[in-house]
C-alpha cells in the first residue's frame, strides 16, 4: 500500500530545504572575512595567468 502524504506539508518541507541549500551557498559566499577574499581572489588570478600563459597566438 501507498504511504499517503500531505502534499502541503511536502512543498513547504521542499521549499525550506532549498532555502536552507541557499542560505549555506550566501554563507559561502558572502560570510569570509576581507583577507579570505583577496586570497580568493588572488588564486583566482593566478589560474588566470597560468592559463593565459599556454595558449597559442595565431
Amino acid at each position: 500500500m501507498a504511504e499517503i502524504i500531505n502534499l502541503r506539508q511536502a512543498r513547504k518541507r521542499k521549499a525550506k530545504a532549498e532555502k536552507q541549500a541557499q542560505a549555506e551557498s550566501n554563507r559561502s559566499l558572502f560570510g569570509r572575512t576581507k583577507s579570505e577574499k583577496k586570497r580568493t581572489e588572488a588564486e583566482r588570478e593566478k589560474a588566470q595567468r597560468e592559463l593565459d600563459a599556454h595558449k597559442l597566438d595565431d
